[in-house]
C-alpha cells in the first residue's frame, strides 16, 4: 500500500504534467491560428500562379472558381484510372470566358499524389499545364514539369497516350525515360481534366 508521501509526490507530478499539456495544447492552437491565414494566403497564391501558367497565352486572364456537378460515370472513369478532379477555375478575359482551369489530381504517381492544373481554351486546345504538387524520384519523375508537361502546351486532341519510341503525333507525348510510371499518371491526369473540360464546354454541369 502507498503511504501519504508517495502519493502526494504522484499528485504533484500529475498536476505538473496537466499544466505542461495545458500550456502546450494553448501555445499549439495559438501557432495555428497565427499561422492559418498565411497559410491560406499562399495557397492561393500558388493556385493562381498555377492558373496563370496553365493559361499563359491570354494576356490578363483572370480565374474565378465555378461549382460543378460530375456525373457518376465520369467520376467512376477516372477514379479507374487513378484522377479525382479537384476545383474548377473559369478564365475570363474582359468578362468572357474563354477556357477552364482545370486542377486534376492523381494518386497514381510513382511517390505521392501529383497536382497539376490544366488550362483548356474554349476552342478545347490545351493551353499549358502547370504542376502544383510533385513528390517523384529526382532525375526522374521530378523531371515531369520540365520534360513531359510543356509537350502538351498547343495540342488539340480528345485525349493523350504516351510513348517510349518518340512522339509521331499531336496525341503522342515523348515518355519520361526511366519515370514510366509518372509519365502514365500525368497523362492520365491530362486526360482526365481534358475529358472534365469537354462536359463543362459542351454545358450543363457549371452551377453559377
Amino acid at each position: 500500500m502507498k503511504n501519504k508521501s508517495d502519493v502526494t509526490v504522484m499528485m504533484k507530478e500529475a498536476g505538473i504534467l496537466f499544466v505542461i499539456t495545458l500550456v502546450a495544447g494553448i501555445l499549439l492552437g495559438f501557432v495555428h491560428e497565427l499561422t492559418r491565414e498565411p497559410i491560406r494566403l499562399q495557397k492561393e497564391k500558388a493556385v493562381q500562379e498555377a492558373c496563370t501558367a496553365a493559361f499563359s497565352d491570354v494576356e490578363g486572364a483572370e480565374f474565378k472558381a465555378v461549382e460543378t456537378e460530375w456525373g457518376n460515370e465520369l467520376t467512376e472513369e477516372l477514379a479507374g484510372c487513378g484522377v479525382e478532379i479537384g476545383t474548377v477555375y473559369e478564365a475570363l478575359q474582359n468578362g468572357t470566358c474563354c477556357g477552364y482551369v482545370v486542377e486534376s489530381v492523381t494518386s497514381r504517381g510513382y511517390g505521392d499524389d501529383i497536382v497539376l492544373y490544366v488550362g483548356i481554351a474554349a476552342d478545347g486546345t490545351v493551353s499549358g499545364v502547370s504542376v502544383l504538387e510533385i513528390s517523384e524520384t529526382v532525375g526522374l519523375g521530378m523531371e515531369a514539369p520540365k520534360v513531359l508537361t510543356p509537350q502538351f502546351a498547343g495540342r488539340k486532341v480528345n485525349q493523350f497516350s504516351y510513348t517510349k519510341t518518340g512522339s509521331r503525333g499531336l496525341a503522342e507525348v515523348d515518355a519520361i525515360s526511366g519515370a514510366t510510371v509518372t509519365t502514365e499518371a500525368v497523362v492520365n491526369a491530362v486526360n482526365g481534366a481534358l475529358r472534365a473540360a469537354q462536359d463543362l464546354l459542351q454545358g450543363g454541369v457549371v452551377n453559377e
